[in-house]
């Protein structure tokens, strides 16, 4: 097979790759053009995307909370159908309002949805509290909108004693380069950090915008690498190339480093500043989207 194949001839190529997107017929297309695909991620923005839920807003047609989250369900089983032996990752709803009490709830019943789901949790106060008691709960779960070292260190701590493959965390690249500082430190500094680790948290590396993000994140040795459909197939276009571990020159341009800081990981997830305010800007974009497609009475 071709997975098999593509680990065979390239020693270096450890990562997974998943593709960011909502909409089935993509993953369709993508595992036959890819010849594999290890798993995918969803959020509120990319089902708002999906061609079915675009073509219901353009005839003015909004859903009901229940049917938008039944809408969720069916495309994430869909796609779970389609790569049974991978991840898919669905995320719960969140405003700046939301507790974890109800992330822990809503959480809990996405979990059932499907059998290799991942629940995204925002990494926030509340977020990690909801992810620590998922994991004394035996789920999975994927901790998104990561913007800094201390945040990862926080996901660390708060699911000590999780399993390999239990916990993700999503560094988001592409918006800090938007702010003009450079995306891929983060995920270097968050990949030496975790280095002399127990390894139960894999780095998945999110918010791809180029080859550049994709050809790095794999020579750095990236746990996970979830990019868009586009840019995967661009990918496949060019052969699939595969840097060697730590060999690629990325092209930073003029983007400002961030420095890596030493963090001790034994210490209690609160200990660490979570708060960063693009995070506080990803929760309010993805429930301005998710909001957009509810019917207001």
């Amino acid at each position: 097979m071709k997975p098999a194949n593509l680990k065979t001839t390239h020693p270096s190529f450890r990562s997974k790759i998943f593709l960011d997107g909502g909409d089935p017929e993509e993953t369709k297309k993508l595992i036959e053009t890819l010849g594999f695909l290890d798993g995918q991620t969803t959020n509120p923005t990319l089902i708002s995307k999906n061609p079915e839920a675009a073509k219901r807003l353009a005839e003015g047609q909004k859903f009901s909370k229940e049917e938008i989250f039944d809408f969720y369900k069916e495309v994430v089983k869909e796609i779970s159908g389609l790569i049974p032996g991978g991840s898919v990752s669905v995320e719960v709803y969140a405003d700046a309002n939301t507790t974890a009490e109800e992330m822990f709830t809503q959480g809990k019943d996405m979990y059932t949805w499907i059998p290799n789901a991942h629940v995204k949790y925002p990494t926030t106060k509340v977020g990690l509290e909801a992810a620590e008691k998922s994991i004394k709960e035996g789920m999975k779960v994927n901790m998104t909108l990561v913007f800094s070292q201390a945040q990862a260190a926080a996901v660390y701590s708060a699911t000590k004693g999780a399993l390999r493959g239990q916990v993700f965390v999503s560094p988001f690249v592409g918006r800090l380069d938007d702010r003009g500082e450079n995306g891929m430190d983060l995920v270097k500094n968050i990949l030496k950090m975790y280095e002399s680790s127990d390894g139960h948290v894999e780095v998945l590396t999110a918010s791809l915008r180029n080859m550049e993000h994709l050809l790095y994140g794999l020579s750095l040795g990236s746990d996970i690498i979830t990019a868009p459909f586009k840019l995967l197939d661009e990918w496949v276009k060019k052969k699939m190339p595969i840097p060697e571990l730590n060999s690629y020159s990325y092209n930073s341009a003029n983007l400002r480093p961030i420095e890596y800081k030493v963090l001790d990981l034994n210490g209690s997830w609160d200990e660490f500043d979570v708060n960063h305010a693009l995070t506080d800007s990803g929760i309010e974009k993805f429930s301005t989207d998710w909001n957009g497609l509810i019917q207001r009475i």
